[in-house]
């Protein structure tokens, strides 16, 4: 296997060096002859992989293999030149018997006819299929070019959004690298067929000019036996040189202009054109053209019969009902149920997770149609779970006749908490701030991070990816949807069945922490209480062995489950500080001031019922004080968090989840020693004093 692989990848630099020969060395007619053939054989074989190609990039190797094609023809231009113009004087058989075919057959051995039929395909490859072909891969690739980071841009939205694993991403990434690399260089490439049908133009002239010149110097032939001799064996190897070029010419043409597809080109234009309302059109003018008086009946007439055939077999199969499998009930013979009797099942919905989808929506659930919601969610659900460490429920999505055809709602343990209209038709262009111009479309508001958004005609989403829009499919909206919403009401995902799952599951590595934890000292239901209050505030439960263990060392001394976790905050504190920088970033804080700090410690040790209620009038000042300054890091976008005493951090924490929930508000415990602090702001310092005493 190794030698084949090295045999493998030295047989192109020989290749190249025997092209190198073949222009150099003369070589005889009969080898000549060979490597026509094999011209020929290469550029049908180049044809029919780009014919069967899905998607361009199935061919991603064709602006090089069409480069080296070329070459390997030019080659045999100059080694039948050189046979040609040395030994045209011999005869029709000097330059080899595949020139002869050409000039002979073919062209019926008169070279006028010859030098004509040369020119109409010069003009069909050099003016039709390549410059259309070269126009092609010119816009192909400029659009390419433009729409790159658009679709870097979704493919990141898509990993955080949970519809596709990192290792999906880094495909996904190398393909859209690929797709730029390939149009770029097919542009390129482009120019290498308008070339070579320029340099056979240019070869034919010199073969004609040289048999002209040296039949009657060289070898005292007159110039109508040189022109006869000369010009036959220069048009077919012209010929022999162009009919391979068109042909990859074709091929350059299909791969430029393929949209990608699940079929290769032949499946794709036949379940395209196989519908009876193509054909009957057809075959209806047929019929009407061929009773005309003049017209060949006997030739329309048929082709309209065989017209009206072909729509009558595809409306058949079009008519035929899809195949539908027999069920299980079905197949048992099953009795039907009683109308009258009502089941548990109607009254009741063990499903916690549920997505009420409107009529005008079901085509996203449909299987014959794939599904393309179904698999988003099922990816939702694998990245939260491993985001938040315990597997998240399922999802039942569901029709609801109560709703507007085009909306949907995410219901939570029977509770609503998102909902949204979306148009299945049509994509929805986000404005993320690098947008440049306007769409046309219906302008709403993104229903997961509330930006601008557009939605638009599916076939403006090039133009709009163009223009710096973010552009996905509804399916990615409503499932980008869902995942945040999963993700801010991760605690009501959480029941006792999931936390005995996590025992089970860390019983088996670490048994003796498990027994020391439950169900003494802290019952299923206390320690489930405490594991929802830190989803509440943003702590997922990858790391539950650490968690297990910080909650095992003070469960001893209280089982309220907020006791609890202020106790074990400051053991989970790098777990906490870590989604808001990196290891070598300074953690951005805000500060209370003094006084204020102060203030709101007296009143949380007053409060002896812990109630952390605030006077409503200061809470308002301290919140609109926190949200003036939170307002430019938000902004740009830098996570920042809200530290306080261990006394008032809770009271602290109710206060701001209203206005600022992703806002994590840490006590000075929970900050390492060695973490880098910058403090960004302190709430209630002279410069926020009046917004606090006004």
């Amino acid at each position: 296997m190794k030698m084949l692989a090295q045999l493998r990848g030295g047989a192109l630099p020989l290749a190249i060096l025997l092209l190198v020969v073949v222009m150099v060395v003369p070589i005889p007619a009969a080898l000549l002859d060979i490597f026509f053939v094999a011209n020929i054989a290469i550029s049908l074989a180049v044809l029919m992989v780009a014919l069967n190609a899905q998607k361009p990039l199935d061919f991603s190797a064709f602006p090089t293999v069409l480069l080296f094609a070329t070459l390997f023809r030019l080659g045999l231009n100059v080694a039948s030149t050189r046979i040609v113009l040395v030994h045209g004087h011999e005869g029709e058989s000097a330059a080899g018997h595949v020139i002869e075919a050409f000039g002979t057959f073919l062209i019926g051995g008169d070279y006028v006819v010859g030098i004509f039929v040369f020119a109409i395909l010069m003009i069909i490859n050099l003016i039709v299929v390549t410059k259309g072909a070269g126009r092609v891969s010119e816009v192909s690739a400029r659009f390419t070019l433009d729409a790159l980071p658009g679709k870097q841009m979704a493919i990141d939205a898509d990993l955080n959004a949970g519809l596709i694993t990192p290792d999906d991403a880094k495909k996904r990434r190398v393909e859209v690298s690929t797709e730029a690399d390939f149009y770029g260089s097919m542009d390129g490439s482009s120019k290498f067929v308008k070339g070579d049908a320029v340099a056979a133009m240019l070869i034919l002239a010199a073969n004609v000019l040289g048999g002209l010149i040296l039949g009657p110097v060289s070898h005292g032939m007159s110039i109508g036996d040189a022109a006869k001799s000369y010009i036959l064996l220069a048009i077919g190897d012209a010929l022999v040189a162009q009919l391979p070029a068109l042909m990859l010419s074709i091929a350059a043409a299909s791969i430029v202009t393929r949209v990608s597809s699940e079929k290769d080109l032949a499946g794709q234009i036949g379940s395209q054109f196989g519908s009876s309302r193509t054909w009957l059109p057809v075959a209806v003018i047929l019929t009407l053209l061929g009773v005309f008086p003049g017209m060949p009946h006997l030739i329309i007439l048929p082709a309209a019969a065989i017209a009206g055939f072909a729509a009558w077999k595809l409306r058949q199969i079009e008519r035929r009902p899809p195949p539908v499998e027999p069920t299980a009930s079905a197949a048992e013979g099953a009795a039907p149920a009683d109308p009258s009797r009502i089941g548990w099942d109607e009254v009741t919905d063990s499903m916690q997770v549920n997505f009420d989808i409107g009529y005008g929506l079901v085509p996203l659930v449909d299987e014959r149609r794939g599904a393309p919601l179904m698999g988003r969610i099922t990816g939702v659900r694998r990245q939260l779970s491993k985001e938040l460490g315990f597997v998240v429920p399922q999802c039942r999505v569901r029709d609801d006749i109560n709703l507007a055809p085009y909306t949907y709602r995410i219901m939570i343990g029977g509770v609503c908490v998102g909902e949204d209209q979306i148009s299945p038709d049509e994509m929805l262009a986000l404005d993320t701030g690098q947008a440049v111009g306007g769409l046309r479309g219906k302008t709403v508001k993104d229903p997961t991070f509330g930006l601008d958004a557009i939605w638009i005609p599916a076939s403006d989403a090039d133009v709009a990816t163009g223009a710096g829009y973010l552009v996905v499919d509804p399916g990615t909206v409503m499932a980008t949807h869902l995942n945040h919403v999963l993700g801010q009401n991760a605690a009501e995902l959480l029941g006792p069945d999931e936390v005995q799952s996590l025992l089970d599951e860390l019983k088996e590595k670490a048994a003796h922490l498990v027994a020391s934890l439950t169900p003494a000292p802290l019952p299923l239901t206390q320690l489930t209480q405490v594991l929802k209050g830190l989803l509440a505030e943003g702590i997922p439960l990858r790391e539950f062995r650490r968690i297990a263990g910080a909650i095992a060392a003070v469960a001893p001394r209280s089982q309220d489950p907020e006791e609890l976790i202020e106790a074990i905050r400051p053991a989970l504190g790098p777990l906490i500080i870590q989604k808001l920088c990196g290891v070598r970033e300074p953690l951005r804080v805000m500060t209370l001031e003094g006084q204020l700090e102060a203030l709101l410690g007296q009143a949380a040790r007053a409060d002896t019922a812990r109630r952390h209620v605030i006077e409503p009038d200061l809470g308002r000042r301290i919140v609109e004080a926190l949200q003036e300054a939170a307002q430019p890091l938000i902004a740009e976008a830098r996570p920042f968090a809200l530290v306080v005493q261990p006394a008032i951090r809770l009271a602290i924490r109710k206060l701001v989840r209203t206005c600022l929930p992703d806002t994590p508000v840490l006590s000075f415990f929970e900050v390492p020693e060695e973490k880098a602090v910058e403090v960004v702001a302190v709430i209630g310092s002279q410069q926020q004093h009046a917004a606090l005493a006004a």
